[in-house]
């Protein structure tokens, strides 16, 4: 198999989440460790690795940005983070998906074609910040945006590939965030169910 292309990697980090009394999604634990540091551990072979939002705690060699404006939004915060990218191919990522793994993101690094390629879940939704993209496509795509848009809108133009991962009997899906205090306490369980992580397959399909 031919060597995959160098990536870069775009985690969205901003914000606080009101539905949690306003901490920050990013450093809340799972399973031992932070979701930010779950995400980031699932592309350790990215160069750099980015990540748009307020400061906080990561790895020596993770970049920090900020969108402008702050708290602006995830097309803006997509913005900041590309103009740092130097890489043809970019993951553009949640920062609150504590059970991506480097497998998943591996498997779509293969599977680009087109200007992308992202995961559908278990109901036929597009994970919008869970792809692999040409990163000339996705600046191109949010060049012009003036004033909040969604992410959809944005990339809805753009040729996809989708991918639904395949999941084991037991496992959460990688799509799994952490929006409310439900979902939070559902991860948790799930990750206490798994005890020590083990490498998963790459996904099929």
């Amino acid at each position: 198999m031919a060597a995959l292309p160098p990536f870069a990697a775009v985690v969205l980090a901003g914000g606080r989440a009101a539905r949690m009394g306003g901490q920050a999604k990013p450093q809340l634990d799972v399973g031992g460790r932070t979701i930010l540091g779950a995400v980031l551990a699932a592309v350790p072979d990215a160069a750099p690795r980015i990540v748009v939002g307020p400061p906080q705690p990561v790895p020596a060699d993770v970049v920090v940005v900020r969108e402008d404006p702050p708290r602006g939004g995830p097309v803006a915060a997509m913005r900041a983070g590309l103009a740092h990218v130097p890489t043809e191919v970019v993951a553009l990522l949640a920062g609150d998906l504590p059970f991506l793994t480097a497998g998943l993101v591996g498997g779509l690094r293969e599977r680009l074609t087109g200007d992308g390629v992202l995961v559908v879940d278990d109901t036929g939704r597009d994970q919008l910040l869970l792809g692999v993209w040409r990163t000339a496509a996705l600046r191109a795509a949010v060049a012009d945006v003036d004033g909040p848009t969604s992410v959809r809108r944005v990339l809805a133009p753009l040729a996809v590939r989708r991918l639904h991962p395949e999941v084991g009997s037991g496992q959460p899906p990688p799509w799994t965030d952490c929006d409310t205090p439900a979902d939070l306490a559902r991860a948790r369980a799930a990750a206490a169910r798994l005890g020590p992580r083990r490498v998963p397959r790459r996904p099929q399909g």
